[in-house]
């Protein structure tokens, strides 16, 4: 596994989006849009962990118009300062960056076999609302708290899909992820997946206040599954 970083143009400047690459040094893309805590070393290690299984991984800054190379420890305090700095960012702006994240990915020569968008929290939601803009080849949604608001957009996302909630999350009540679970009733690339005990973030195996080590490796085999389906590494 080689790892480096690139650079993404766009409106208002540029941002640095770093990149893992598997041995073979090449195969499908993938955008990891990162959480509230930023570019750390979990969503790090989700990198290293998915370029394990063949993917060239992009991890874009997404945070550097408030503040570069975010990345808050994961307690009390380092939640405490990521929530107040999420709170000044703009989704849409976001949408737009990503898009522009994950365009620059695909185009990459290490790149091969199509580019595919996953997300975790905010990252969650974003790759949701990114999927519907740009032509991924699947999505995978992590806990992304506005995607209830945002179902939809189901309607312009043409890609395999497939969405992880915690039955239990208090940022997304189960009424909620039910609204989500009706929506994609009888759409035949739409999954939905719920961690019926689990609480929010239950994938953090960083944040103990939040991973749920049952939750997260049963939600991880349904990704890598569905990866390995729609994003296949040759």
């Amino acid at each position: 596994m080689s790892t480096y970083t690139d650079t993404v143009h766009v409106d208002g400047g540029a941002f640095q989006m770093p990149l893992w690459a598997p041995e073979r040094g090449s195969g499908p893309g993938l955008l990891l849009i990162q959480e509230i805590f930023g570019v750390g070393t979990y969503i790090r290690k989700v990198a290293e962990d998915l370029a394990g299984l063949g993917y060239v991984v992009g991890a874009p800054d997404l945070f550097w118009r408030l503040q570069r190379n975010w990345a808050a420890e994961h307690d009390e305090a380092g939640l405490a300062q990521s929530l107040d700095l999420s709170s000044k960012f703009s989704f849409e702006t976001g949408v737009s960056d990503c898009a522009a994240a994950f365009e620059r990915l695909a185009e990459l020569p290490e790149v091969n076999g199509g580019a595919g968008l996953i997300g975790f929290c905010l990252g969650g939601s974003l790759a949701h609302a990114v999927a519907a803009e740009t032509g991924p080849a699947a999505v995978v949604s992590f806990y992304g708290s506005k995607v209830p608001a945002l179902v939809d957009i189901l309607d312009a996302i043409t890609c395999p899909a497939q969405y992880h909630f915690g039955g239990e999350d208090p940022y997304i009540p189960r009424e909620k992820v039910a609204a989500v679970e009706k929506a994609a009733a009888g759409r035949p690339l739409v999954e939905v997946h719920v961690q019926e005990s689990a609480g929010h973030a239950f994938h953090n195996f960083d944040a103990p206040h939040f991973h749920d080590a049952p939750a997260a490796e049963a939600a991880w085999r349904l990704t890598v599954d569905f990866l390995r389906r729609h994003l296949p590494v040759s």
